[in-house]
């Protein structure tokens, strides 16, 4: 399992890249995040929703809700064209953190 302090500052972009496939619930994107992680990573669903609403605030992602069977709502997220932006600076930021870190991961370690 991966500790959540280490992830932490990467929820935001694990959960726009989910969105760019489609747009999806938080039930839904907890349960990818576990599959795609191989269950290596296992998102709290304080974290989760804790991040939702800073994504929305920043204007990253739009919350709707879907009418589902028997009359249940749904709220659903979708990623906005400043989350598109956002992801692809994270995704830039990470190649340069991985440079970074790697010089300081001894290879008899990995």
């Amino acid at each position: 399992m991966i500790s959540s302090d280490v992830i932490r500052g990467y929820n935001d972009t694990i959960i726009l890249y989910l969105l760019l496939e489609k747009e999806s619930y938080g039930y839904e994107i907890s349960k990818r995040i576990k599959e795609l992680s191989d269950e290596k990573y296992i998102i709290k669903e304080t974290t989760l929703y804790s991040a939702f609403n800073r994504l929305l605030k920043k204007g990253y992602i739009e919350s709707f809700h879907k009418e589902q069977t028997f009359g249940k709502k749904r709220t659903y997220y979708k990623i906005t064209e400043a989350g598109l932006q956002f992801y692809q600076e994270k995704c830039r930021e990470w190649e340069l953190t991985k440079d970074v870190i790697n010089q300081f991961i001894k290879e008899d370690f990995r």
